[in-house]
């Protein structure tokens, strides 16, 4: 056995599968345990150890500086009303 699949397992154990919104569907993801995305919902467990885009996150921080609060806004509101939202929450509570 290589070592490189010994590691590899070890990985996909820290990775829990649940329930994602993508637009008015819902999706099985995978939350991340460890690495630099760390509680965040991927497809794929590897894409919780690659590394970080560093374009896209400067991006995003001038988005959120600026449309941060409607974004808020519109995404408590979706959590709050949307049918679909309302799926995942039931899907994911243990």
């Amino acid at each position: 056995m290589i070592i490189e699949e010994i590691i590899s397992g070890l990985e996909t154990l820290e990775e829990r599968r649940a329930w994602k919104k993508q637009g008015n569907k819902v999706k099985m993801k995978y939350r991340c345990g460890s690495g630099p995305r760390k509680g965040r919902m991927v497809s794929d467990p590897k894409q919780c150890h690659a590394g970080k885009n560093v374009a896209k996150s400067r991006s995003m921080k001038k988005t959120r500086a600026a449309k941060g609060h409607k974004m808020t806004k519109k995404a408590s509101r979706a959590k709050k009303y949307s049918p679909a939202s309302r799926r995942v929450r039931t899907l994911n509570r243990k």
